[in-house]
C-alpha cells in the first residue's frame, strides 16, 4: 500500500492474526543486555588498533554510561521492590534476582575497567609522555606547585564535616567524589569521623607539570593537615555514592508542569542510594560507618583500585595529540553553498546522513535561512535535546524578533537535559516563541522542523526536516544520524497535522508518509511485519531489517519471531539492548543481530521491509521499546527516492556483510566481535571523499 496515496488504514489488534503461543524463555535480560553493551565498550578501549587517547575516551565513556544505568535503571528496579511492584523482568527475574545478577555483571566489568586502566593504558600513556599519576610519584617541584595551587585554589572552596552528637552524618550528593577522613585529637586521644567533598568544579585530574595530571584528591589529601590542624590524621579513604536520580511528575494533578518539574529536580539530589564505590584500601570500620549512615546493602557496594570516577578522563582525552587521535575528516555537503536551498527542496527531497554530511551546512541552515528569508511566514521546531549555545534556538529567536510567527514544542522532561530545556523554554518565551510541552502524559521525541513560506505568486508552500537525532550542532559530529528535508506537499500535510496534535487538542492518528506513535506506529510496524509473513508464505520475497539503538518492545520481538518461523530473513543492527534471543532453532534461527560501535555512536532508526525495488524503507527517531512506540510522540518518515532507498538499503548491506567489523549476538545473550577487512564508518568517512548521498545512482 503507498504511503503517497489516501490515508493509509493501519490495522487495530484485532485486525492481526491470531498465533500460538511462543516460549517462555524467549527474551534476554534487559539489564544485563545494556551491561553487555558497556562491556563492548570497553572492546573498544582494549583495542590497540584504536588510537591510544580515543581508548581512554571509551574508558571515560564506560564511567559515565554505568553512572546512567545505576541512577536510572537500578533505580527503577529498586523502586519497584520498595514499591511492591514485584513483577518479573523481560528475562523472567524478579527485581531482587535481578539487582543480584546486575551487582555481579557490573562488578567484573568495573574490575577489568579499572585493570585496563592501569595495566594497559596508563603504561602507554607513559610511554607517549603522558602520565596520570599519584601523589606519592610526583617529584619535589611538583608538588611545590601544587602546594600553592591549594592553598589559592581549592582550599577556599573545601568544607570539612565533622561527625559528633553535635553534628549529624551530612548528605552526600549523587556522583560526588569524597574523603572519608578519620582525625584523632593528641590531648584526649578521641577520635573523629570527617567528610571533605571532592569540588566538582574543579578539573577532575589536577596538571602537576605538562603531560603530567594527579587526582584532585590526591592533592586534597596531602593537605588534611591544612584542614584539620592541630589534629592527627589517622586514615582517609575515597568513596563515591550514586543516587536514584531518575523524576517522576504526575502531570495528571499538577497545576504547572515547568513548576512541578523544577520542583522535582532538587528532590533529585536526595534521591536515596543505589551504589557505593570505594577505593579497596578502605578500612572495615570505615566502611561500616559509611554502609551504616548511606543504607546500602553489600551487593551495592563496589571495591576498586584507584581513583574513582574515571569519567573525568575526557579531560585528557581531549589533549592536542593530533597522532593520539582519529583522522580528523571534513564531512561533505549534502547542498552546495551556491545553491538556494530552497529551489532545492522543491525539485527533490536531500538525505542527510550525519556526520559524513555537515549538520552546519544542512539543517542548521535550513533553520537560520528560514528565520533570514522574508518570505518565511511561520517556523514549527521540536526541541528534545540542544546544545548549551545552539545557534537552533539563536536562529529561532531571530525568526520570532523578526515578526515570524514561532512555534517550538520544547520537551523539557529529557532526562538530565531538564535545567538546560527550562533555561531554553524561558529563552524562547521571552523572545515571543510560542512554546508548548507537547501532550499531555506523553515525551515528544520526534525531530520535527517546519518551514511556511510564502512563493511567488502568493503560494504557501511549507518545507520540513525529520531527523533521526537531536537539534544539537555537537553531537551532530559525534553521532550517526539521518534527517530527510522536504517539500513534499504530503509531508507538509503530515507535520502541520502532527504540529497541531503537539499543540493543541486534535486526535490526529491517519499520515500519509508518517508513522506517528503512539497513534499508529507500532501498529503500522506489526502490518508491515505480518505482511512480509503474507509475503513469504505466498512465496514472494520477503526480508526485514531494522537499525535501532535498542529493541525491547515484547510484541514486537514476538512479531520478528514469527516472521522467522515463516522463514522471513530478519536482519537486525542494533547499537545497545537487544532482549530477542536469534539463533534459536524452531524460533529465531532466521533472525541475525549485529552491533557496530566506534569512532561514532551509531544513532539512527531505519526500518526496511521487503527487498529490492519493492523495498519501503522508513527513518525516523522511535527506538523499538514499549516507552516509544506507547509514552512517546515519535515519528518516521517514508524514504521515497529510489536513490536514497538504495543508499539506505547498501548501508544495512554493509553491516552485514561478513568482511564488516561488528558484533554478532547469539542465542546466550553473549556477543562476539568479528574483525573484518572493513571498519563501516571508517569506509563511509572514505566515500565521503567523492560522494554525497543523493550522488548514489540505481
Amino acid at each position: 500500500m503507498s504511503a503517497q496515496s489516501s490515508p493509509a488504514h493501519e490495522p487495530e489488534e484485532a485486525d492481526l492474526p491470531a498465533h500460538a503461543p511462543l516460549p517462555n524463555e524467549r527474551f534476554l535480560n534487559r539489564e544485563e543486555s545494556w551491561l553487555l553493551f558497556n562491556e563492548r565498550v570497553l572492546e573498544l578501549a582494549e583495542d590497540s588498533s584504536v588510537p591510544l587517547l580515543e581508548r581512554l575516551r571509551f574508558l571515560a565513556i564506560f564511567a559515565s554510561n554505568l553512572d546512567e544505568f545505576f541512577r536510572v535503571r537500578v533505580a527503577g528496579l529498586k523502586r519497584r521492590m520498595a514499591t511492591g511492584l514485584l513483577l518479573r523482568t523481560t528475562g523472567g527475574l524478579k527485581p531482587s534476582e535481578a539487582l543480584s545478577r546486575i551487582a555481579t555483571v557490573a562488578d567484573e566489568l568495573v574490575r577489568r575497567h579499572a585493570a585496563i586502566f592501569h595495566d594497559r593504558i596508563c603504561p602507554e600513556l607513559a610511554e607517549q609522555g603522558i602520565a596520570i599519576v599519584r601523589w606519592d610519584d610526583l617529584a619535589r617541584d611538583e608538588r611545590t606547585a601544587l602546594r600553592k595551587l591549594f592553598r589559592e585554589r581549592i582550599r577556599p572552596v573545601l568544607t570539612p564535616l565533622a561527625v559528633d552528637p553535635a553534628h549529624p552524618f551530612p548528605y552526600i550528593s549523587g556522583l560526588s567524589l569524597n574523603l572519608a577522613v578519620t582525625v584523632r585529637n593528641p590531648e584526649d586521644g578521641h577520635t573523629v569521623f570527617a567528610r571533605v567533598k571532592v569540588p566538582s568544579q574543579l578539573p577532575r585530574f589536577v596538571t602537576a607539570s605538562p603531560n603530567r595530571f594527579v587526582p584532585l584528591e590526591d592533592v586534597i589529601a596531602a593537605h588534611l593537615g591544612e584542614l584539620f590542624k592541630g589534629m592527627q590524621i589517622v586514615q582517609h579513604h575515597v568513596f563515591r555514592v550514586t543516587r536514584n536520580e531518575d523524576l517522576e511528575v504526575d502531570e495528571d494533578v499538577t497545576e504547572n508542569l515547568m513548576k512541578a518539574l523544577e520542583r522535582e529536580l532538587l528532590r533529585r539530589r536526595f534521591g536515596p542510594p543505589v551504589r557505593l564505590e570505594v577505593e579497596d584500601t578502605i578500612t572495615p570500620q570505615v566502611l561500616e560507618l559509611l554502609v551504616d549512615e548511606l543504607g546500602v546493602s553489600d551487593n551495592e557496594i563496589y571495591r576498586l583500585p584507584g581513583p574513582l570516577d574515571l569519567t573525568g578522563l575526557h579531560a585528557i582525552a581531549d589533549l592536542d595529540r593530533p597522532e593520539l587521535h582519529y583522522r580528523p575528516f571534513v564531512p561533505a555537503e549534502a547542498i552546495s553553498a551556491e545553491d538556494d536551498l530552497f529551489t532545492v527542496l522543491r525539485e527533490r527531497d536531500i538525505l542527510i546522513h550525519h556526520p559524513y554530511d555537515s549538520f552546519a551546512t544542512s539543517v542548521q541552515r535550513f533553520v537560520e535561512e528560514a528565520a533570514a528569508d522574508p518570505d518565511v511566514l511561520a517556523i514549527k521546531q521540536t526541541l528534545y535535546r540542544t546544545s548549551g549555545d545552539s545557534p537552533i534556538v539563536d536562529a529561532l529567536i531571530d525568526a520570532a524578533e523578526a515578526g515570524k510567527q514561532v512555534v517550538v514544542v520544547v520537551e523539557i522532561k529529557a532526562r538530565f537535559d531538564e535545567h538546560a530545556n527550562i533555561s531554553w523554554a524561558r529563552k524562547l518565551e521571552t523572545a515571543g516563541c510560542h512554546v508548548v510541552y507537547g501532550v499531555l502524559g506523553l515525551k515528544t521525541h520526534s525531530k520535527l522542523s517546519m518551514v511556511v513560506r510564502q512563493e511567488a505568486g502568493g503560494e504557501l508552500r511549507r518545507y520540513c526536516h525529520i531527523g533521526t537525532g537531536n537539534y544539537n550542532p555537537k553531537t551532530a559530529r559525534q553521532y550517526e544520524d539521518f534527517g530527510l528535508l522536504t517539500a513534499d506537499p504530503q509531508v507538509g500535510e503530515d507535520v502541520t497535522d502532527l504540529f497541531i496534535h503537539l499543540t493543541g487538542y486534535s486526535r490526529q492518528s491517519e499520515y500519509r508518509r508518517l508513522l506517528v506513535a503512539p497513534n499508529s506506529l507500532r501498529q503500522g510496524l506489526l502490518a508491515r511485519i505480518e505482511q512480509e509473513i503474507v509475503h513469504r508464505e505466498a512465496g514472494r520475497q520477503a526480508r526485514i531489517r531494522i537499525k535501532t539503538n535498542s529493541i525491547v518492545d515484547e510484541p514486537i520481538i514476538d512479531a520478528l519471531y514469527r516472521a522467522s518461523q515463516a522463514g522471513v530473513p530478519v536482519d537486525l543492527w542494533v547499537r545497545g539492548i537487544c532482549t530477542l534471543r536469534p539463533g534459536v532453532p524452531g524460533l529465531s534461527e532466521n533472525i541475525r543481530v549485529r552491533s557496530v560501535l566506534g569512532r561514532f555512536l551509531e544513532h539512527s532508526r531505519v526500518y526496511e521491509f521487503g527487498g529490492g525495488r519493492r523495498s519501503e524503507i522508513w527513518i525516523g527517531s522511535a527506538d523499538l521499546m514499549r516507552r516509544n512506540l506507547d509514552r512517546r510522540v515519535e515519528a518516521l518518515v517514508k524514504v521515497t527516492s529510489p536513490q536514497q532507498r538504495r543508499y539506505l538499503s547498501d548501508l544495512l548491506d554493509l553491516a552485514f556483510r561478513d568482511t564488516t567489523t561488528a558484533w554478532t549476538l547469539h542465542s546466550d545473550g553473549k556477543w562476539l566481535r568479528h574483525r573484518g577487512e572493513v571498519d563501516l564508518q571508517h569506509h563511509l568517512i572514505a566515500g565521503r571523499r567523492w560522494r554525497t548521498v543523493d550522488d548514489v545512482t540505481d
